[in-house]
């Protein structure tokens, strides 16, 4: 089962910015490869750091969305950005392994 959060426009706000663990927001279509790749990847990702890592995933495809990718300027996916206390920590663009996404993160936040 995924823990993997589906965020959208209207819990962005709760999810994200008031979130008290970091957590990585997957800015992805259903139509690009390599965000289908990076997919199983932050669900077992979100399994592994339950209790210190928060993942989640909007849909920039989905009309009510498209004001977040304006907003956080998604112009390539994926693109994965790390929020901690409400603020973009870190930035990934790209497919990356398990490991290197793992790496990444240990130097902003303490990960397993």
């Amino acid at each position: 089962m995924t823990k993997t959060l589906k965020i959208d426009s209207e819990n962005f706000e709760e999810e994200v910015l008031k979130s008290k663990l970091p957590i990585l927001v997957d800015f992805w279509a259903p139509w690009c490869r390599p965000c289908l790749m990076m997919s199983p990847i932050l669900d077992e990702l979100s399994e592994e750091q339950e209790g210190k890592l928060k993942i989640g995933k909007v849909n920039v495809d989905e009309p009510s969305n498209q004001i977040l990718a304006i907003r956080y300027q998604i112009q390539g996916i994926p693109n994965l950005k790390l929020f901690e206390n409400g603020k973009i920590v870190k930035e990934f663009v790209g497919l990356r392994s398990k490991e290197m996404l793992k790496e990444e993160l240990k130097k902003e936040i303490d990960l397993e």
